[in-house]
């Protein structure tokens, strides 16, 4: 037999033969139609035939080879990690979702334990400023009840209460320059009149312990004592606000003034 015939020697193939093998080869699975039969305990693919344009390739597959095996046990593995995986982000999400949820309540659990804790203290505080005006408020009617004298209802009486209420308003004068007065003018009455002098020509007589007419008594009058120009009291304090602000003092006045 000549060495060119075909088939019996590789260097006898022709260009369309080698272009076909390597068409198939590059196929590989993806163009590969396979068919699985029962047959003898095995399962094995009928043969089917690759047309190439020239030629046909018959390719077998076996279920129990060893490289099917390898296969199904690596796509086995991709599942089995792709479900885990899924799952692990599944409960990923979920962990997130609790602890954000968490951290909200406990948000929402802060911000309203502030906002008892600052109304218990508002509250305190008022509470507090409540009782501390109270305290105060009674300490300041006790303070005036124990320092307020009862005076008797004469003349020296009359001239210690005048005396304990300009001290209160910071009008001066002593006991004995208002009794020094007292007695030129009025000689103790409290209900005295000047019923001659110029004043009493024009309409206004001066009256009471210190002799005051009335528009000097309105206009001098101390808050605290009563409005009535024969009030003794009432007089004393009128006539020594007076005397202050022309005199400096009822003690500067030694005649009429």
């Amino acid at each position: 037999m000549s060495a060119n015939t075909p088939g019996h020697s590789r260097r006898g193939l022709k260009k369309t033969h080698k272009a076909t093998i390597a068409g198939v080869a590059a196929l590989g699975a993806a163009a590969l139609t396979l068919s699985l039969v029962p047959g003898n305990g095995s399962t094995e693919t009928e043969p089917q035939a690759l047309s190439t344009g020239t030629h046909q390739v018959a390719w077998s597959y076996n279920a129990n080879s060893t490289q099917a095996k390898a296969l199904a046990a690596s796509l086995n593995e991709q599942q089995t990690a792709l479900g885990l995986k899924a799952q692990q982000e599944a409960k990923a999400k979920a962990n997130l979702a609790a602890q954000a949820k968490a951290a909200a309540e406990a948000k929402a659990a802060k911000a309203k334990a502030v906002a008892q804790a600052q109304a218990k203290a508002a509250a305190k505080a008022k509470a507090q400023a409540a009782a501390k005006k109270r305290a105060a408020e009674k300490a300041a009617a006790n303070r005036s009840v124990t320092r307020t004298p009862v005076f008797a209802n004469n003349l020296d009486g009359w001239i210690r209460e005048a005396l304990f209420i300009m001290d209160k308003h910071d009008i001066p004068g002593t006991y004995a320059g208002i009794h020094r007065n007292i007695i030129r003018e009025s000689s103790g009455n409290p209900r005295a009149i000047n019923n001659w002098d110029i004043n009493a020509i024009n309409g206004i007589p001066s009256k009471g312990l210190l002799q005051v007419i009335q528009p000097t008594f309105e206009r001098y009058h101390v808050k605290g004592t009563k409005f009535d120009l024969y009030d003794p009291v009432a007089n004393i304090v009128a006539a020594c606000n007076y005397a202050a602000d022309r005199y400096g003092s009822m003690d500067n006045v030694n005649s009429a003034y």
